[in-house]
């Protein structure tokens, strides 16, 4: 096990540092930041001094060294825009979005669980059939046209809820349930399919025929040896969920880190920009290497 978390932190590391060139330069591409931190009447001397404080005379290949050395020691620079160290901006946006990915996910794995696994046990009932349909609108629905719609009805139209902001429980109403939608749809199919496999087992059939009930069968025989599949699936959503879900931050005011990411390409502030990615990319890492774990404690044969 401690060879495979090596041999994946490796790895890691390589696409983290590929990331970091490509993000590196591309920012660059997006502009001078002088026109945007400096006045319009500023002076050629007045932007030739900001560049040069910041680093940005000097070319690309020697600021992307300079860079490489600071991040060897943990240094992420400062954000133009608040004169603050890049990471600490960062870990600010982090944490709301972290907060919102958990509550979203955690709440998306138990219903999804329960309504697959219920889906599966009389495949084509009633209960199958509702539950199907409305997981592949669910899996189907585009995230931004959701979010566009329930501010209209239910804060705009019916004015249950704020639009945007984090002051009250209600404010995370709407962005929670606009990233439950797809997720749930998702995985509602994944953990169906799987149940269905695993309910036309052998030793499923024998314990029917032994008179275990219906719950023991379906919540402790079949799920265990269906969730190998479903834990795959939650934790790739749960990955896109801390990649920022940029969308949904944006159209809600949210102060995540994906919010955080765009505003800073527009402002042009890249340190910022680079310390937003890096620490989603670290965050989506050790989700991957979560989830490899649970596999060795699902199956057992798979930690040889």
């Amino acid at each position: 096990m401690q060879r495979f978390i090596r041999k994946r932190a490796f790895a890691s590391l390589l696409s983290l540092l590929g990331l970091v060139v490509a993000v590196f330069f591309l920012s660059r591409l997006t502009g001078d930041p002088t026109a945007l931190f400096l006045p319009v009447d500023a002076t050629d001397a007045m932007r030739q001094q900001f560049r040069e404080v910041h680093g940005l005379n000097d070319p690309l290949i020697v600021q992307f060294g300079n860079y490489l050395w600071d991040l060897v020691h943990l240094d992420f620079g400062e954000s133009l825009r608040k004169a603050r160290p890049a990471i600490d901006v960062v870990m600010e946006g982090f944490a709301w979005t972290l907060q919102l990915a958990l509550i979203t996910m955690v709440l998306v794995a138990l219903a999804a669980v329960v309504v697959g696994s219920l889906a599966a046990f009389k495949v084509g009932g009633i209960f199958d059939r509702v539950a199907s349909l409305l997981s592949l609108i669910g899996a189907s629905a585009p995230d931004f046209w959701v979010a566009i719609v329930a501010i209209t009805v239910f804060s705009v139209g019916l004015g249950w809820v704020p639009t945007s902001g984090t002051g009250t429980a209600l404010h995370w109403v709407l962005p929670v349930a606009v990233l439950f939608i797809r997720p749930f749809g998702l995985i509602v199919q994944v953990v169906r399919g799987s149940m269905i496999t695993a309910l036309s087992s052998a030793y499923v059939k024998t314990a029917r025929a032994k008179g275990v009930r219906s719950r023991p069968i379906i919540f402790v025989h079949a799920l265990r040896n269906a969730m190998l599949p479903v834990i795959t699936v939650i934790g790739d959503q749960a990955a896109a969920l801390l990649n920022g879900a940029v969308v949904i931050e944006t159209i809600f005011g949210f102060p995540g880190v994906g919010k955080l990411m765009i505003d800073s390409i527009l402002q042009r502030d890249f340190n910022v920009v680079l310390a937003a990615i890096m620490v989603t990319a670290l965050a989506i890492f050790v989700m991957n290497l979560l989830i490899d774990l649970a596999y060795s404690l699902l199956d057992p044969r798979i930690r040889h």
